[in-house]
């Protein structure tokens, strides 16, 4: 019950945040007066010249419960307006946006902070929909750590077994004096395969060439060689729930970072063009990084109300390049051919920008 007032509270703290950096424009309003009670000018319609404010200012309950409703939903029809273009026609959005149209749509900038709002509150609410850290579904069952390690063994197991035949054929070969360059290579790939496993995730084929039991298999073992990295992986494992809750708080707090990361590639697709500039990669940044905040929501309301596999991946896998191509089309009226390279780019960057992302936020629950 408290997860789902904190995740309420959420909302409303989103959506009044949101409507701080966009402020009303271009919205009738039927009252009036002869000066503006915030500077003083002459009022000469329903709002100030000078400074912007409403002429009619109220002071009921109602209106101050109003105030809140329009601030997080905007009745008026903003919402409304951009949610469905932002889905379907994220191009015709963007390029409208840019070309002037503001007083019709969420601003991307009020939009970014209401989705990133919105899905801290989800998740927090909801969970992240992975089920226990402790455990990995497969086949609509669980693996307990113990079956994990088990498993591991017998894939290792499997790995001393190879390296048993190559060995063997490697002597087989050698007596009958036929020749051996392909199998020793082939014996040697196996080891380094083996001696990989073994320095990264701590489990493998021993220096005898023998699968580690599975008591000797711990996932909590992995290491890369960077202390700093390490370090970060055995904080982790000590207690996976508090980096889970650093992680989550941390991406809540840092999300705007993924705006500056997005736009330089954006105009390195785009380079030295004088029809679009800065603001305009801007834009799209933050209206295609909204979607995919809100898409995310929507997947896990859709996860809660017992939808899954395959719609679930399938939209979360494929919908999202998809929307880039069409936004990219439609907001830099490029080929289909050109929208198609550059939305295939466009892909890779976002993956590293998360990956950079999720990065720095590991390392700030690290440190933190």
């Amino acid at each position: 019950m408290s997860g789902d007032i904190e995740a309420i509270g959420d909302v409303l703290t989103g959506g009044l945040a949101a409507r701080a950096v966009e402020p009303d424009r271009g919205e009738a309003d039927s009252g009036g007066g002869e000066r503006c009670l915030n500077c003083g000018t002459f009022l000469t319609g329903p709002f100030c010249n000078r400074c912007g404010q409403r002429g009619h200012v109220h002071r009921t309950a109602m209106g101050f419960v109003h105030d809140v409703l329009h601030g997080v939903l905007h009745f008026e029809g903003k919402l409304w307006h951009t949610l469905p273009l932002l889905f379907w026609r994220p191009g015709e959005l963007t390029r409208r946006y840019i070309n002037g149209e503001r007083a019709r749509f969420f601003s991307p900038l009020a939009l970014f902070l209401f989705a990133v709002f919105l899905t801290f509150a989800i998740f927090s609410a909801m969970g992240s929909g992975l089920g226990n850290p402790n455990e990995a579904a497969i086949d609509g069952g669980t693996l307990t750590v113990t079956q994990r390690q088990s498993a591991v063994y017998e894939v290792t197991k499997n790995m001393a077994a190879e390296i048993a035949s190559s060995e063997r054929h490697l002597a087989e070969a050698r007596s009958a004096g036929q020749p051996t360059d392909e199998l020793e290579r082939e014996l040697a790939a196996k080891k380094r395969v083996a001696e990989g496993m073994t320095q990264t995730f701590g489990f493998g084929v021993n220096a005898k060439g023998e699968a580690q039991r599975p008591e000797n298999v711990s996932f909590a073992d992995i290491r890369t060689g960077a202390p700093f990295i390490d370090q970060m992986i055995d904080q982790a494992n000590a207690d996976p729930a508090l980096m889970l809750y650093k992680l989550q708080s941390n991406a809540y707090k840092y999300a705007w970072a993924l705006i500056p990361l997005s736009a330089p590639f954006l105009w390195l697709l785009y380079p030295f063009s004088r029809r679009f500039g800065m603001y305009d990669h801007l834009v799209f940044v933050t209206f295609s990084l909204s979607f995919m905040l809100l898409l995310l929501v929507f997947s896990r309301v859709l996860g809660a109300m017992g939808v899954g596999a395959p719609f679930i991946p399938f939209l979360l896998l494929l919908y999202p390049p998809f929307h880039m191509y069409r936004q990219l089309r439609g907001t830099y009226r490029s080929s289909r051919i050109g929208a198609l390279v550059r939305a295939t780019i466009l892909v890779t960057v976002a993956g590293i920008n998360l990956i950079l992302f999720m990065a720095g936020l590991l390392a700030l629950g690290a440190l933190g």
